[in-house]
């Protein structure tokens, strides 16, 4: 069995960094993703609401009754702009790291394809 170079010891350590970046990367885009369906959904029932039905809002570990639904459903229609820009952003990071991790990976088989340790996994 041939030695593995230093220099693919640095693109298999790199390799590694890039699966845990698009672990974490994948985590924040899902919980986001749900946070912002959480946000139509609430902006989807607060239209359904007649005038008189009181509405409130969680601060902490209160509701707080909210008269002003105008400003309410502001607020919340920022937040899922802004949660919309975040998880776009995130797909984009994912993207690329993707394309660098596939293309590492197609390197790393590359050079591993003439050590006899490979032989078995294909």
């Amino acid at each position: 069995m041939k030695e593995i170079s230093p220099q693919l010891q640095n693109q298999i350590a790199q390799y590694q960094q890039l699966q845990n970046q698009l672990q974490v990367i994948g985590s924040q885009r899902v919980q986001l993703e749900a946070k912002l369906r959480e946000i139509e959904q609430t902006l989807e029932e607060l239209g359904k609401l007649s005038g008189e039905t009181p509405v409130y809002k969680s601060i902490g570990m209160l509701l707080v009754r909210q008269d002003d639904r105008e400003a309410l459903k502001k607020e919340l229609e920022e937040h899922k702009e802004t949660l919309t820009i975040r998880v776009k952003s995130l797909q984009k990071q994912e993207k690329a790291l993707g394309e660098r991790y596939e293309d590492l990976g197609a390197k790393i088989q590359s050079a591993l394809g003439s050590a006899p340790a490979t032989a078995e996994s294909n």
